[in-house]
């Protein structure tokens, strides 16, 4: 509708005419979506979910839901968001993207480690169980503490150490557009070597679903760490290999792996952790 042809006051009054249509088109389009989730018959969910609370002095329980998943999203943290918005404000979680990148919302559904993100919710009458991940100290409810799984992967300084100076040692002007200076170059073979396992988003689903993990955790890496450890072995533009090796050349940090392969099977990203360890004690094995 433009004013520039035509009486600005009819102009005015079909813009408020617009208006009113488009208002009453939306609300129409609201009650036909709720006229068609109240069509649907109720398929109530029973939801087992551990809770702790450090500031009771109760100790930890699990606390039953009812949930009807004819008004839920098909994930579980579509319904675990339900329960906390709807019947419980005080249940805690952590969750962030929504698209299993971020790795927050990491817990133990139905007795295995995944994301709650992409969890598709059963469908069957068999009642849902969620833990946090196990064999971690509990912050609360569903948050475990990752302050040891951190600390292990700052231990092996997850960064690029070249040994190159970066711009062949000139300094790097930053005027004009960017790039800045020279480039770590890097062939497509090597930069290949790195699949499958720069994707892991430490959210920590297969370190704690290893039994070794469960009993040396204050010592053994963990799945997870080693393989961030060998991408940076892996990686052809770090100059830091030898060190990186030796560092992991330990009976606890490494060798605790007893290729159990409950890393494997867990990763809700579909990495291969095992594969990667293996990878180290070979490397380890040919250097010595």
């Amino acid at each position: 509708i433009n004013a520039e042809y035509g009486d600005p006051q009819s102009t005015i009054m079909s813009l408020s005419i617009y208006r009113s249509a488009c208002a009453l088109s939306k609300r129409s389009n609201q009650v036909r979506m709720l006229c068609a989730a109240a069509a649907k018959p109720a398929k109530m969910k029973q939801v087992d979910i551990y809770r702790y609370d450090p500031d009771s002095n109760s100790g930890p329980t699990m606390q039953t839901y009812q949930v009807n998943l004819s008004e839920c999203g098909p994930m579980t943290l579509d319904l675990l968001l339900k329960i906390k918005n709807e019947q419980d404000s005080t249940l805690t979680l952590r969750r962030s993207c929504r698209e299993g990148i971020c790795g927050s919302c990491a817990m133990n559904i139905n007795g295995r480690n995944t994301l709650a993100c992409l969890d598709k919710i059963e469908d069957s009458e068999k009642p849902m169980k969620v833990y946090p991940l196990p064999h971690m100290f509990v912050v609360k409810d569903l948050v475990p503490d990752m302050s040891n799984f951190y600390a292990q992967y700052k231990s092996v300084e997850p960064w690029l150490q070249a040994d190159a100076k970066m711009n062949n040692g000139e300094p790097v002007s930053i005027d004009g557009p960017a790039p800045y200076g020279v480039e770590h170059h890097q062939t497509i073979e090597d930069r290949k070597k790195l699949d499958g396992m720069y994707e892991c988003i430490l959210c920590a689903c297969c370190s704690t679903s290893c039994p070794s993990y469960w009993w040396n955790a204050d010592r053994y890496l963990g799945p997870a760490v080693l393989m961030q450890a060998f991408r940076w072995i892996e990686d052809s533009r770090d100059g830091q290999t030898a060190k990186r090796m030796a560092k992991l050349d330990d009976p606890f940090k490494l060798y605790r792996c007893h290729t159990i392969m409950n890393c494997t099977k867990t990763c809700p990203k579909h990495l291969n952790p095992a594969k990667a360890i293996a990878g180290i004690k070979l490397k380890l094995a040919n250097a010595h």
